[in-house]
């Protein structure tokens, strides 16, 4: 990570400046963690490329109605640095939320439990990894016809927890349900038009809660499933991808009878493989209109499955996932499909783990996959200087310019500019009055283009 800072001189209305950058394609860090940084404004196919290689911290939140309700134990910063250290760069943090809400209209969040997942949240993010935090086996919803009653839900719970993390940067992210399928038939084959209809409706009240909440959330990747999550063509089909900050998740766990039931106890023969392959390449195919890449957000392996034949199916499916532009999600569950011993914090399973860092390593995400760079770029490097309270920004060519001062909240403090603009060079006070000292987002918007400066006013 770099992190670079600058000093302006004092003006005569005393406004001190210190900058630092968030630019696209780039990571500037402004603090310890990546908690509060500006977003990127990364495409979907940078994003999950940087997800790379991603653990679910399984049976935590997602169960029981308590952390440690299923048998695991308290989730702990050391436990998560165990899981950094090992090369995953994206924990997916499942949560049941359903015991922990109260009634219509409101249906209010306990405090205590949404300020526990955010602290959780926080160790994956002191380590610098990504997050994803969804709704998991929450029954409240149903798809067997579009309920308002259940939309008013959805957009509730939604709203809260997108509340909760509204000042986080991109290093956060949210998943509407997990594995859909509450009242649908055929739940594992992509369920009825009427089903998928329902599911579509729900995600779509879901983003447009989270974006309505405003700060980071407006741009924030919010990830999609189809009934079950499954890899069914018809139902990634129907996936409303309601903007371009939406990313599909599917799950596999590919073979299904080695990796689920632990028959056959051996994968690993040409047949296997090329079996594995035609199913990723198909897979690829579905998400090809869909932003072009995808979350493989469960996968794994049971433990009495032959543990060679594990490590090699790990290596493999870790690698061809990013060589088909997908992240693969291991699912541990502290039980079955466990690699971490996260009481004695130590790998139960060192070589599965090692072998899926190889695997990440050793994949190639395709070119094809990542958005191209829009021509006419403005130039990271020089186009917006900030410089003893005076701001100074030049356009290459005429665009639609937006310049914007938030608090830290998301909240706007002033719009600046916000108007068309020829090409030529421009120049601005910052305001002297009317602002408070403190810490402060300037956004700069030209076109296609963004960029983030974080300040301090004194």
């Amino acid at each position: 990570m770099i992190k670079k800072t600058f000093f302006a001189k004092k003006t005569p209305c005393s406004v001190f400046i210190i900058l630092t950058l968030a630019m696209l394609g780039s990571s500037f860090i402004a603090q310890a963690s990546v908690a509060n940084d500006p977003m990127r404004n990364l495409s979907r196919g940078q994003y999950v490329k940087n997800l790379y290689l991603g653990w679910n911290l399984g049976n935590t939140f997602d169960g029981s109605g308590t952390e440690t309700g299923w048998g695991n134990p308290v989730t702990t910063q050391a436990m998560i640095d165990v899981v950094h250290k090992q090369g995953f760069k994206f924990m997916r943090l499942p949560v049941t939320w359903s015991s922990h809400f109260g009634g219509a209209p409101t249906y209010t969040i306990d405090a205590s439990f949404l300020a526990r997942v955010v602290a959780v949240a926080n160790y994956a993010l002191n380590d610098s990894m990504y997050v994803m935090v969804n709704t998991h086996h929450d029954g409240w919803y149903n798809l067997s016809s579009t309920s308002p009653t259940v939309q008013a839900e959805v957009v509730a719970i939604w709203t809260q927890i997108a509340n909760a993390f509204k000042s986080y940067s991109d290093y956060v992210s949210f998943e509407i349900f997990n594995e859909p399928n509450a009242g649908a038939t055929n739940q594992y084959g992509g369920g009825s038009d009427v089903n998928r209809t329902a599911l579509a409706a729900y995600q779509t009240a879901a983003v447009a809660a989270i974006r309505a909440t405003g700060g980071n959330n407006a741009t924030r990747m919010i990830v999609l499933q189809g009934i079950s999550a499954s890899p069914i063509a018809a139902s990634v089909a129907t996936i409303p991808m309601v903007d371009n900050n939406c990313i599909v998740s599917l799950h596999t766990y590919d073979p299904v009878g080695f990796s689920m039931n632990g028959s056959p106890t051996t994968w690993g023969s040409a047949s296997d493989t090329a079996a594995v392959m035609k199913n990723l390449t198909s897979e690829q195919g579905m998400v090809a209109t869909k932003g072009q890449v995808a979350i493989i957000g469960e996968w794994g392996t049971v433990s009495k499955d032959d543990l060679a034949s594990r490590v090699h199916h790990a290596q493999f499916y870790a690698r061809e996932c990013i060589n088909h532009g997908m992240v693969a999600v291991w699912w541990d569950d502290g039980a079955g499909f466990h690699i971490l011993n996260r009481g004695a914090l130590s790998w139960a399973y060192p070589t599965i783990a090692q072998a899926l860092a190889d695997g990440a390593k050793a994949g190639v995400f395709p070119v094809t996959a990542i958005e191209p760079v829009k021509e006419n770029k403005i130039s990271l490097n020089n186009s917006l200087l900030v410089k003893a309270g005076v701001i100074n920004y030049t356009l290459p060519k005429a665009s639609s310019v937006s310049l914007r001062l938030f608090d830290t909240q998301g909240k706007i403090v002033s719009n600046l500019v916000q108007s068309n603009q020829s090409a030529g060079n421009y120049e601005m006070k910052l305001p002297a009055k009317g602002i408070s000292s403190g810490n402060y987002i300037l956004e700069f918007k030209a076109g296609n283009n963004f960029i983030t400066k974080r300040i301090n006013i004194l």
